[in-house]
């Protein structure tokens, strides 16, 4: 389950297969499995290798439906409230992050818990908390009812309101139009949050942006890789779930780029073989919690219908690596030592 970065064996550098006639396949470079995303399955994974199963997660641990059934064959079991959780268990919550009244419930259960909160977002509900403290309105870009944003708002529940895009700004209202600052879920697509931003900024010319981008670097970085690829593309394939946020924005944004058309699917076998009437370019990408196999699935899928050479569109260099939860890290540290003093 952990993350691979390999390219299709048979991919070769944009360019040189893009001079050959017929059919091609422009592959997005990064994709897949993120930092955060890498680190939240490996801490499954580990947690089920150092206190055997049942591991409790709530909620799914990243939008994949792959991810979660592959999990719950080793034996996470997945569940949609902290109350799920038998008393004296152990739980997980997902990378997405959660409330503090969630932390609560955890301790009033006696849960033993891991916090594979992603880094990231935890620096957005540190911002909100800070702001909240120094009593600013903050106005959270965001989904309704994503699990990231109900994480955040969690935080700061009386200083947060919600802007679901640009549609929303005109009912926001504040209590002082010189304390007001913006923040953001991580996932959403960069121009239209920009978008938002600036419909905002209309209505409050004081309005302040956080200390550094909201937006998460892979979420960036994926979507300009299909920028770059989308107007090439007559038919650009997204490999990712229907509730992964991140992976929805890639539709949208090849879309904006040119692309002639663009699909979201969980695999190839969801592919409609009717997509490619027509079509010599398709792009491939993935969203951030997809593991690389299922994009090889759809490579493969169209390798055997003539779309053999691979091109990679390479956008950016990714090495940011995220150490594993701290309850984790202490726990498999005493178990070192304890082996080690026994040798």
């Amino acid at each position: 389950m952990t993350a691979t970065s390999r390219p299709s064996p048979a991919a070769t550098p944009r360019g040189d297969a893009a001079r050959r006639a017929g059919k091609r396949v422009l592959l997005a470079a990064p994709r897949g499995y993120c930092a955060g995303v890498d680190r939240a399955v490996i801490a499954v994974e580990k947690a089920l290798e150092q206190y055997g199963s049942p591991v409790y997660v709530r909620h799914e641990i990243v939008h994949n439906k792959y991810v979660v059934k592959t999990l719950e064959k080793k034996g996470a079991i997945f569940v949609d409230e902290t109350a799920e959780v038998p008393e004296g268990s152990i739980v997980m919550f997902s990378a997405h992050g959660v409330a503090p009244v969630v932390h609560q419930e955890a301790a009033e259960r006696k849960l033993a818990t891991i916090d594979a909160t992603c880094p990231l977002v935890t620096k957005v509900h540190k911002e909100a908390v800070r702001f909240a403290n120094e009593d600013y309105d903050i106005l959270l870009i965001g989904h309704e009812g994503h699990e990231e944003v109900i994480g955040t708002s969690g935080e700061a529940p009386d200083h947060i309101t919600l802007v679901d895009g640009p549609k929303d700004v005109a009912n926001v209202e504040v209590r002082d139009d010189s304390k007001v600052v913006w923040l953001s879920q991580t996932t959403l697509s960069v121009d239209e949050t920009m978008e938002t931003v600036d419909a905002l900024k209309e209505r409050f010319p004081k309005l302040i942006s956080p200390p550094s981008d909201d937006i998460c670097y892979a979420t960036q970085n994926r979507q300009i890789a299909v920028k770059q690829m989308g107007a090439d593309a007559d038919l650009v394939i997204v490999v990712g779930s229907k509730n992964s946020s991140n992976s929805v924005r890639l539709v949208e944004v090849a879309l904006g780029a040119g692309a002639g058309a663009a699909h979201l699917v969980d695999g190839a076998e969801e592919i409609d073989e009717s997509w490619l009437d027509g079509v010599s370019t398709v792009g491939v990408t993935s969203g951030a919690s997809v593991p690389e196999v299922l994009v090889e699935g759809v490579l493969e899928w169209l390798a055997q219908r003539g779309f053999e050479d691979v091109e990679i569109v390479k956008a950016a260099e990714e090495s940011i690596t995220f150490s594993l939860p701290k309850e984790l890290r202490r726990d498999l540290r005493a178990e070192a030592a304890a082996l080690a003093e026994k040798a």
